[in-house]
């Protein structure tokens, strides 16, 4: 049995929102990279502009999937999203530059695996699911390294291990204030997975519609952004932190109006 994925109830091909979000979610989290070439921080927000592309593309990915009956299951699919998602970014640190780059394949790569185990070990037999944990493995890794980068300026193991601090005016390294061992890491994996999973669930019913469903998932994701920002006050200049907060700010405002706009203007009963 085969499935055609590329529209959903008409809106949007899903292949353009997925390559519309893979390459967008690249391209910002390259943006960051700036920092270390200007020895700046204020290139951070792209970061969080990152995790919100990549959740708006699987925000349609796990629609596809819970076509097939299975609507009680978002919670685990964006679970398992980030869960997959969390040890590629992890691996991927390691390698400067490339990182972005070596968790989209890694993540892929675990992805597929999850989806053949419970398609042909769990027998759950579902025609989509091999793509979409293929796909929503990749959302997640991603947005874990774009709120990464958000936080810390940077998507390398040093930047998510090593901070400063100060003393007598001499910046000495610290390993405590860092995002991963100051506990960061897993309040942007929660961030990431509720923004993942409440749009679908929150515009479920004979009323659905794409565009209202994805505008939602952009004002989830620059709401979390907005928590990631406050977060970076921690460990980045507070310029920097401030304009990603504000970054967050305007692109939250925006869709939230818009998401109302949209909702307004469904049909009423009778």
């Amino acid at each position: 049995m085969t499935v055609k994925v590329e529209v959903i109830e008409g809106g949007i091909p899903h292949d353009k929102i997925m390559i519309a979000g893979l390459l967008s979610s690249l391209v910002c989290i390259y943006l960051t990279y700036l920092n270390a070439i200007t020895q700046t921080e204020m290139f951070a927000f792209f970061g969080g502009i990152a995790a919100v592309a990549a959740l708006i593309w699987g925000s349609n990915t796990i629609k596809i999937l819970c076509s097939y009956g299975i609507g009680t299951g978002v919670p685990s699919a964006g679970m398992i999203a980030f869960g997959s998602g969390v040890i590629a970014m992890l691996f991927a640190t390691k390698f400067g530059i490339l990182a972005p780059i070596v968790a989209l394949i890694l993540a892929a790569v675990i992805g597929a695996i999850l989806g053949y185990l419970a398609n042909n070990v769990l027998n759950m037999k579902i025609p989509a699911m091999l793509r979409a944990l293929t796909e929503m493995s990749v959302v997640g890794a991603l947005t874990i390294m774009g709120f990464a980068a958000l936080m810390t300026g940077g998507f390398t193991f040093a930047d998510l291990t090593t901070g400063t601090m100060s003393l007598f005016g001499i910046a000495l390294p610290t390993y405590q204030s860092t995002f991963i061992a100051g506990g960061a890491i897993a309040v942007v994996f929660l961030l990431g997975a509720i923004a993942i999973q409440h749009p679908f669930n929150a515009c479920l019913g004979p009323g659905w519609t794409q565009d209202r469903m994805l505008t939602l998932t952009a004002e989830c994701g620059f709401l979390s952004m907005i928590a990631g920002a406050i977060m970076s006050f921690a460990l980045i200049g507070v310029g920097s932190a401030i304009l990603s907060l504000v970054v967050a700010l305007i692109g939250w405002v925006f869709t939230y109006k818009q998401y109302f706009a949209l909702r307004s203007a469904m049909p009423r009963p009778g």
